[in-house]
């Protein structure tokens, strides 16, 4: 097993301070940052920094994407019900692309087969969510549609009833918008 990086190993609120510090400047300076470091106690080398700087920032630039992939799909195809089921599925789909990429990129575990089994139980628990999700989605749609067919129903009665157009309508908005 390779040893950990002298970034590693800092202090947590050292390396928060490195992490802030990478993304403020726009993942640049490292001498200057290499020389703040030292004069903090850590003895890091540019090329270091840069290594661990380019990885945080194709880390974040996938984190970005992934979001803005989402909010380009929440466009197209809006979904009003359960919002926080499926933020918080977004959330967890989103930690576990994480890390993916971290167990990609990591070289903690050079063993194949251990990588692998790392891998296939990062794929499984994918799965999971996106039957969660799908599950998720296909409610959501029963549901409108019931609430519909519910709609129609109350509407013919109403107008068979009496009742004007506009109070007909009005009880069809509030069936609907249970479903919403």
């Amino acid at each position: 097993m390779g040893q950990r990086s002298k970034i590693a190993q800092l202090p947590p609120e050292l390396k928060e301070w490195l992490d802030d510090a990478l993304v403020k400047g726009n993942f640049s300076r490292y001498e200057q940052l290499a020389a703040e470091l030292k004069a903090r106690g850590a003895d890091i080398s540019k090329s270091g920094l840069h290594r661990y700087g380019t990885n945080l920032e194709r880390r974040l630039g996938a984190i970005k994407a992934s979001t803005e992939a989402a909010r380009l799909i929440d466009r197209a195809a809006p979904d009003d019900e359960d919002q926080r089921s499926g933020a918080i599925i977004s959330m967890i789909q989103t930690d576990m692309f994480n890390i993916l990429l971290l167990l990609q990129e990591s070289e903690a575990e050079k063993d194949p087969l251990k990588r692998a089994k790392l891998i296939s139980a990062v794929a499984k628990n994918m799965a999971t969510l996106t039957r969660a999700s799908i599950f998720q989605k296909r409610h959501q749609t029963e549901t409108r549609s019931k609430a519909k067919t519910a709609a129609d129903a109350a509407a013919k009665i109403a107008q068979k009833g009496g009742l004007s157009k506009s109070a007909v309508e009005s009880i069809r908005s509030q069936i609907l918008g249970i479903a919403q």
